[in-house]
């Protein structure tokens, strides 16, 4: 599995994946960074942080995974590569199990990447502009725990766009649900049923009424681990993608 998880991730450092580690958690900072220099002063350090979590929840993480789901697939379908890869004499779960774990991996460090730079553009905007300096002390535990909360409550998202990118040789119908998936938890933000709807699992991580956030997490976390298990189950049987 080892060697198979290697392999994975050469085809990802010589592939977009890394730029887009870098630049879709890059955006939330860049937008903390300027919407604190228009202020007059100093907003506590929790709202900074939580604010650049919301939007990373509601938003961006979506749209990442969307993407980096539909890079992840389309190397193989790409370069039509899926039959030497399925004649080679490995367990073909292990295939599509590297390949979940390398997006696993990539969407955790993306999520603790953000939360870093958006903290140090609350630094770098109290440096250059005094008086705007976040104040107040950070609950690095809270934010950790809720990032984590964020992540879980994903996976059903993870597991519904890396199930129809790998299972789909164009890269239409992946981007297509994100697309929409995106776009509906966007207009329908406030809807009661939105806790039901995977796109929206994470950010209701943040929702003041505690049933929310405890269903979101149970769905997402629990419904999304056995999707998981029943994807590696699916593509492993299947004869020709």
């Amino acid at each position: 599995m080892l060697t198979v998880l290697a392999v994975e991730a050469r085809k990802l450092n010589r592939s977009l994946a890394g730029l887009l580690a870098l630049l879709a958690p890059s955006l939330i900072p860049v937008f903390t960074f300027f919407n604190l220099m228009r202020g007059e002063r100093g907003m506590p350090w929790e709202i900074v942080l939580t604010s650049g979590l919301a939007i990373w929840a509601f938003f961006m993480l979506p749209m990442s995974v969307t993407a980096l789901t539909a890079l992840v697939a389309h190397m193989e379908h790409g370069s039509r590569s899926w039959d030497h890869l399925r004649a080679l004499p490995i367990p073909r779960w292990r295939i599509y199990a590297a390949k979940l774990i390398c997006v696993l991996g990539l969407v955790a460090a993306m999520s603790l990447l953000m939360l870093g730079l958006t903290w140090g553009a609350g630094v770098l905007a109290g440096f250059v502009k005094p008086a705007v300096a976040p104040t107040g002390a950070i609950d690095w535990t809270e934010q950790l725990t809720v990032l984590g909360r964020m992540g879980l409550a994903a996976l059903l998202l993870i597991a519904i766009q890396l199930w129809t990118a790998l299972r789909f040789a164009s890269f239409v119908p992946a981007l297509s649900i994100g697309i929409f998936g995106t776009f509906f938890s966007t207009v329908a933000t406030s809807a009661k049923m939105g806790v039901f709807f995977p796109w929206q699992m994470p950010v209701n991580m943040l929702a003041t009424e505690s049933w929310r956030a405890d269903t979101a997490l149970a769905l997402g976390g629990g419904v999304g681990a056995l999707a998981l298990i029943a994807m590696l189950i699916h593509l492993s049987r299947r004869e020709v993608l």
